[in-house]
């Protein structure tokens, strides 16, 4: 599929309008990584690493809060090593937990099924198709994964990722957030930009190119054909319009991961290195 031409390139914009102010902010996570809504159930699930982000040490955890921001049970499902990205959907959640993919009956608590991913190296996020096709990204191996019924396979593996981390479905493509190429010595990663792959081709086509965002993490649509997307390493916070225009939208603090739009209320922003989760206002 041919992206529109006119988010082929960017143009960083400053920012246009005041920060919006938080509605909540819940304190006490372990390294939360990811937030998910739970349509179903009406509350938040957040993955905490608890520890080294390739630690298979068992310290890993999934909380339950509410919409209002107030914590339900900080451990609601434990026992994981480093959970990350988080998908929901009808009473499945899906957490990718660094080489394998696990589907949680949040119904009973219990895990209903485990998919390996052979060769993977740090699985990220999860993103999941209205029809229940699972998506995940490894950042370690420049793969993407998808979970189609029992199958669990490596669908497009390419150096032109560039570390793909957040990921989300959107017209036919798979909207990709990437950290970067990976750090070597002392030297940091590169910075780079969204990307996407046609979900039938499962080419890879750069989206903003060649102005790179940051190392990026979180990806949620903006409801208006846009996106939110965060800069890990520098906390920046952007909005990336329709036409392509990019805006520094609230500037963080180092931590801010995966994002989630919460319906009615805002977005819903982790922060690993705080141990926070924020709900921030769309309607500023």
């Amino acid at each position: 599929m041919r992206l529109p031409a006119l988010i082929t390139g960017v143009l960083l914009a400053s920012v246009a309008q005041a920060a919006p102010t938080a509605r909540w902010t819940l304190a006490g996570f372990d390294q939360p990584e990811s937030a998910v809504y739970a349509t179903q159930q009406k509350l938040i699930y957040v993955s905490n690493l608890d520890g080294e982000p390739l630690a298979k040490d068992g310290k890993g955890y999934i909380s339950q809060v509410s919409t209002d921001g107030k914590l339900i049970k900080k451990k609601w499902y434990g026992g994981l090593n480093a959970p990350k990205g988080l998908g929901y959907y009808y009473g499945l959640l899906y957490v990718a937990d660094i080489d394998e993919l696990l589907e949680i009956d949040t119904g009973n608590g219990r895990v209903k099924r485990r998919f390996k991913a052979p060769g993977a190296k740090f699985l990220n996020d999860v993103a999941v198709s209205s029809s229940g096709v699972v998506y995940v990204s490894d950042m370690g191996s420049n793969t993407i994964w998808r979970l189609s019924g029992d199958s669990f396979t490596a669908i497009v593996k390419s150096e032109d990722l560039h570390a793909p981390n957040g990921l989300l479905i959107d017209k036919g493509q798979l909207v990709v957030a990437s950290w970067g190429k990976e750090a070597q010595g002392e030297t940091p990663a590169e910075q780079s930009w969204l990307q996407a792959v046609d979900l039938n081709s499962r080419a890879v086509q750069p989206r903003f190119s060649p102005i790179p965002l940051g190392n990026l993490d979180g990806l949620a649509p903006d409801g208006k054909g846009g996106y939110f997307v965060s800069d890990f390493m520098l906390g920046n916070l952007f909005h990336v319009a329709s036409d392509g225009e990019v805006n520094l939208w609230i500037p963080l603090e180092q931590g801010i991961a995966d994002l989630a739009v919460l319906p009615g209320k805002g977005l819903l922003v982790p922060n690993m290195v705080s141990g926070t989760l924020t709900l921030y206002p769309l309607d500023k």
